[in-house]
């Protein structure tokens, strides 16, 4: 009995090129189109005036779910790219002048922790235990799991129930700590994955032991040089991938999926595809015409999407040691400008912000003595806040940023300018095809995770799957390497009963 022996992926983001990786890797023969000149997606590079500015994912948490993908083939992880570690994994900075270095050494973690709150020593390490039972449960056990029916949801539905799922992180938190800059510091997480803190299911409290349990890394080179390696790889392994290609349409005949088109009416015929474009984009666009696209589209719309992201791509002609390589910078509020990014129909005064500084930790990335920075601030999506015009609002937003940044962490940084560009919800929604501009796809609520996310195959159309943020489990590099193990087990069991 042979296998199907041609599979596409449509979108070469860390999911679509995990997935390309896992089923070359087991003998179909794979094509990745890619609609940019570049691959990776959400981590595309930008390169202006000798500086090299990653696009979008630079903290790197679970280095052994990447590891596994060279593994498959014999390879190993350090053939293709250098690893390096970051510490601290973040710098916590408030206005009133607090700072918390959130490192891996529990030592200091608990020095800090005693200096500002000591009756929160004890609840943090009751914290850190309860983090690793919902790592245990929710990211080693399930992680990888596809979700397709809704029995496999009531398996997990005690375990879930167990460790509480339906309180959010902030909820599950505050249990533990109560000092309200400590409890901020270990609940922020879940917006690295799109998720409010204050609605987020506390099954997301994992990411804190998965930081503890395997530290957070930095590609030398930055995110790109892992996006490389992992297309080398992929070619290496003898895949194929197409630059400049955007897939205009998913062809279906008979209930099945036969291949892809473009534009210019081109076709190409292919066993199964899988897609790790936007799941709203892969139903509204690539399916049209067909009954399941349209239908599927309109649910999915319905649910609850993520946050989007303002970013600026700057370059400074001085580094900046003194800056941590991950710095997160609290406003004035948490909780009402949290409300304010999820629900609110304007852009909020203030923000909090994530600012990049790689150079700390990899100088190549700007030139001699120079920084590369990006600085990102969570705001409304499309569909939250339409009225917003940033066009207009874009150049105000980043003159505001840039004179915060300056105040805050980075004196004389506009003197300093010698490059910067912004990405706005705009560009999310244009260059990525995202519903609505949102960063991170669907809302990682409890309503919307596990099973009540898209499914890693379609229900209707047996040999179409989905891979990315917006399957499960869920955004974030660990995330969509993760879906991408999980996809890849349907479609190579599928293959070998030929379904």
């Amino acid at each position: 009995m042979s296998a199907p022996t041609t599979a596409a992926v449509i979108g070469a983001g860390f999911g679509g090129l995990a997935l390309a990786i896992r089923l070359q890797s087991a003998g179909i023969a794979t094509t990745l189109f890619e609609k940019r000149d570049k691959p990776g997606g959400r981590a595309y590079v930008y390169e202006d005036k000798g500086f090299t500015f990653d696009g979008g994912p630079t903290v790197i948490t679970d280095p052994s779910a990447i590891e596994e993908l060279f593994a498959l083939s014999g390879r190993t992880l350090s053939d293709y790219v250098t690893m390096l570690p970051v510490s601290p994994f973040y710098a916590l900075s408030w206005e009133n002048g607090f700072r918390f270095d959130y490192n891996n050494d529990q030592a200091e973690l608990d020095r800090q922790i005693q200096a500002k709150s000591p009756a929160d020593v004890a609840g943090y390490r009751d914290f850190l235990r309860y983090s690793e039972a919902v790592f245990q449960e929710g990211y080693l056990k399930l992680g990888a799991v596809p979700f397709l029916h809704f029995r496999d949801m009531v398996r997990a539905a005690p375990q879930l129930m167990r460790l509480e799922a339906w309180r959010s992180v902030y909820g599950i938190v505050s249990r533990f700590i109560k000092d309200e800059e400590l409890r901020q510091a270990f609940s922020f997480h879940s917006l690295l994955v799109g998720g409010n803190p204050f609605a987020t299911s506390s099954i997301y409290a994992l990411i804190h032991a998965l930081e503890r349990r395997w530290g957070v890394w930095f590609p030398k080179g930055g995110t790109g040089a892992l996006v490389d390696g992992m297309v080398r790889l992929f070619e290496d392994l003898g895949g194929t991938l197409r630059l400049n290609a955007p897939v205009d349409c998913i062809l279906t005949e008979g209930g099945r999926a036969t291949g892809i088109g473009f534009e210019d009416g081109t076709t190409l015929p292919f066993d199964r595809v899988a897609s790790n474009a936007d799941v709203v984009h892969t139903y509204d666009r690539l399916l049209r015409g067909t009954s399941r696209g349209p239908a599927k589209a309109a649910q999915l719309k319905r649910k609850r999407h993520s946050m989007s992201l303002f970013v600026i791509y700057f370059g400074l002609k001085r580094h900046r040691p003194e800056v941590a390589h991950h710095t997160v910078l609290f406003g004035p509020r948490y909780r009402g400008l949290i409300d304010a990014i999820f629900n609110k129909e304007t852009l909020a005064d203030d923000f909090s912000l994530y600012l990049h500084n790689p150079c700390v930790t990899d100088p190549s990335l700007a030139p001699p003595g120079a920084g590369a920075f990006y600085v990102l601030a969570p705001v409304p999506h499309l569909g939250t806040a339409p009225d917003v015009d940033w066009a207009v609002e874009g150049s105000k937003y980043r003159d505001r940023i840039f004179a915060y940044l300056e105040e805050r962490c980075l004196p004389g940084l506009r003197e300093d300018l010698v490059t910067s560009r912004i990405f706005t919800p705009l560009d999310f929604r244009d260059e990525l095809n995202a519903h609505a501009g949102s960063a991170f796809s669907i809302e990682p609520i409890l309503t919307q995770s596990a099973w009540f996310r898209p499914h890693n195959r379609d229900d209707v159309i047996p040999n179409l799957y989905i891979v990315g943020a917006g399957t499960h489990p869920g955004a974030g590099v660990p995330g969509v390497i993760g879906s991408a193990k999980a996809t890849a087990s349907l479609m190579l069991a599928d293959a070998a009963g030929r379904a």
